[in-house]
């Protein structure tokens, strides 16, 4: 890339840039209300509309809003007015993206809006436009040009409108009260959603999946056991069930390893098991299970879980959480 390229393209940032900044000061604090406590106060969804570059805009804003705990959709004007109206209610509310405001399609749709009784919220760059006058809420989007060289094509105009759209859906989830958790609730695929919901439960190793050895088992039984369950490590767990300790292969290489031939045959599980170990429970979220098991001295790569019983149910691995991408 050339001196004069990089130039060009960091021109054309500012440009953009400093139109979201303008932006930001021309809008109407009664409008920004009125709109804000229209979208808070939805029973309904928000069904945003646009043509051309300004209808790809409004996909990206209903992706956001939804994924912020407001439900919207895009609707094409065209298609609304073939039978894609019957997707708009009372209790919706309408945001209409446009920069000239005169766009033969949302022109034309307006009427039929208004029939239905949903507010229209306006995201206009030319506030005498017929979508500025006939919206019940209008947010200024002009811009003073296009970064474009020939000032046509559509970059400041629908970047603007883009910053506004994240800005309501922002605030919308402020004026909601939406936590983290909320959030996480709606994107259980991402890493946030997985640390907040993802759980113990849902990635432990169980019943045939997770064997266990009695106290007081040989050495030789214990390796079957890990053979067995190929975890790396098994529980020990006594009559009733509950948890005596764990053994790692790592615990029984070293075991067999300072043990004379001689004593071998005496050797038993309870002599090399960790006692009383770091355990985790069902419901423990599996980002906390993996914190229990890094942020230590030593760290460990199993941990038993068990109920509130102290019942041995299930093993998780360092491994298990991280592979499922937390």
């Amino acid at each position: 890339m050339t001196h004069t390229h990089l130039a060009d393209i960091q021109q054309m940032l500012r440009i953009e840039s400093e139109a979201i900044a303008q932006t930001a000061v021309r809008l109407e604090p009664a409008q920004v209300e009125r709109v804000v406590n229209l979208l808070a106060a939805c029973q309904g969804k928000v069904v945003i509309l646009g043509v051309g570059k300004s209808g790809i805009i409004g996909q990206k804003i209903a992706a956001t809003m939804t994924s912020a705990g407001t439900a919207a959709l895009y609707l094409h004007p065209s298609d609304a007015l073939h039978g894609g109206l019957g997707i708009v209610h009372a209790d919706d509310v309408v945001i209409v993206l446009s920069n000239s405001g005169e766009t033969d399609e949302i022109v034309a749709m307006l009427p039929y809006m208004k029939n239905r009784g949903v507010p229209i919220v306006g995201i206009v760059g030319n506030l005498n436009s017929t979508l500025a006058r006939r919206a019940d809420a209008v947010l200024d989007a002009s811009v003073d040009k296009e970064a474009c060289p020939l000032n046509l094509a559509p970059t400041t105009s629908t970047t603007v409108a883009l910053a506004i759209g994240d800005a309501l859906a922002m605030t919308v989830m402020k004026v909601k009260g939406m936590t983290s958790e909320d959030f996480a609730v709606n994107h259980p695929a991402g890493r946030l959603g997985k640390r907040l919901t993802l759980r113990v439960a849902d990635l432990m190793h169980r019943d045939g999946e997770n064997p266990t050895v009695g106290t007081r088992s040989s050495w030789v039984e214990v390796v079957r056991a890990i053979s067995k369950g190929g975890l790396g490590a098994v529980c020990v767990v006594d009559s009733g069930g509950r948890l005596a300790g764990i053994i790692t292969d790592g615990d029984l290489r070293r075991a067999i390893e300072q043990t004379s031939h001689d004593s071998l045959a005496e050797l038993t599980g309870d002599d090399f098991m960790t006692s009383k170990p770091v355990v985790a429970t069902p419901e423990l979220l599996a980002f906390d299970a993996l914190q229990l098991m890094e942020d230590r001295p030593s760290q460990i790569s199993v941990l038993p879980v068990v109920d509130g019983d102290q019942r041995c149910v299930g093993l998780i691995r360092l491994h298990d959480i991280v592979r499922s991408g937390l």
